[in-house]
């Protein structure tokens, strides 16, 4: 899809756009997002049924495992795995006990698992798992991990060796249940919430440990409503397939949405998971249709003023303004292009992980112009759940 002056949907090759990046991993994208999860038969089910996501993978007493079951699930080049225990010894019980559902690893794809273990650990990483070949009839993976903020863990996945459904010990999972796509295409970033003072010490691992480069920054001047305030900065590689945005806690009137997610979760962890779409439209409506649930609507004053905020940077807008705000769909502008961006409703009970809806219009930015507005939407949910 392309607008009348030329814009259209971002895809991040593999080539090198942030220069100051050292990339010296260097990663070729996301492979998975792992959750830990109270009840993985039941989670895959609402993936699938909300999201659009297709059965992929199965790893449990079926395979041999007796210590946890594992559904994978894709979308297009997205791929999430649902774990949960099998008995109470295992060590996922405790996960679960402090934070609830939430994401453990974060895994990414690279050429040399082993170098990018060697890499990271030399430049001060925790190892969580030293560079480990797993074999079956379908070739090798190697896989190593060493931990990031709070309880997370990045995974680094080698898989050239390998043309298995998902990785060895797992087997392809056939359903007679396949919900149709919803057009989700791949994982634009993941946000991470660290605690009081904690994001600069997170932003120079990232520097330090992984070879990023932080090429964005918002303060608390420019993320706050009349209660609340927070600060964030965003990290990326150098081909800028991985973006991490970083945030903490700033002082305000109330709780922010971030010292409520750092209390429910009991540490630091992933807040959300932002998936790129080519056609928001069309996404958000079907997701809309499966009950996906998205925080309240911009108030009418928020789109009146989208024609201009978008003509100060000299961008037309392709979309119908208002099917965006029918769908209650957000708008931002920068010098390259626009984008258009909705956040769901936390997707546990605890209010944690959510998801965000992005489709990129050339722009590179993270909706700074929508913040106020987003802000505000998430201390109205606050307020009813009385964590504001």
């Amino acid at each position: 899809m392309a607008t009348s002056d030329g814009l259209k949907s971002v895809d991040y090759g593999v080539e090198k756009i942030f220069e100051e990046a050292q990339d010296f991993l260097p990663l070729l994208g996301t492979d998975y997002v792992e959750f830990y999860v109270g009840n993985a038969k039941q989670a895959a089910h609402f993936y699938k049924t909300a999201f659009g996501f297709q059965s992929c993978a199965y790893k449990g007493l079926e395979t041999g495992c007796t210590e946890y079951a594992s559904y994978v699930l894709k979308q297009d080049k997205i791929r999430l795995v649902l774990t949960t225990p099998l008995n109470s010894k295992s060590p996922i019980n405790e996960h679960l006990a402090t934070h609830g559902d939430g994401v453990k690893f974060v895994a990414l794809w690279v050429d040399d698992a082993t170098s990018a273990w060697t890499e990271t650990t030399s430049r001060g990483a925790k190892s969580f798992m030293e560079p480990t070949v797993e074999k079956d009839e379908h070739g090798e993976v190697i896989r190593a991990g060493i931990y990031t903020y709070g309880e997370t863990i990045h995974m680094f996945v080698e898989r050239k060796n390998y043309n298995g459904e998902f990785l060895p010990g797992y087997q392809k999972w056939e359903s007679d249940y396949n919900p149709t796509s919803v057009g989700l295409k791949f994982i634009d970033h993941m946000v991470g919430n660290v605690g009081w003072g904690e994001m600069n010490t997170w932003v120079k691992w990232y520097e330090d440990v992984m070879g990023f480069v932080n090429f964005l920054s918002f303060d608390d001047k420019q993320i706050h409503t009349e209660y609340s305030a927070l600060m964030s900065k965003v990290m990326s590689n150098g081909n800028g397939r991985i973006k991490f945005p970083i945030n903490e806690p700033a002082k305000g009137k109330k709780r922010s949405q971030i010292e409520e997610y750092l209390y429910f979760y009991e540490g630091p962890g992933v807040q959300h998971i932002a998936v790129a779409t080519d056609d928001i439209l069309t996404t958000v409506s079907k997701l809309r249709a499966r009950g996906v649930e998205f925080l309240s609507t911009p108030p009418d004053d928020y789109y009146r003023a989208v024609p201009q905020r978008l003509a100060d940077h000299n961008h037309e807008l392709a979309e119908d303004i208002e099917k965006l705000k029918a769908l209650g769909i957000m708008i931002d502008a920068d010098e390259e292009g626009y984008l258009l961006q909705i956040f769901t409703k936390p997707v546990e009970d605890r209010p944690t992980l959510f998801f965000e809806i992005i489709q990129r219009m050339g722009a590179r930015g993270f909706g700074a112009g929508n913040f106020k507005a987003l802000f505000e939407s998430i201390e109205r949910e606050q307020a009813k759940r009385g964590t504001l």
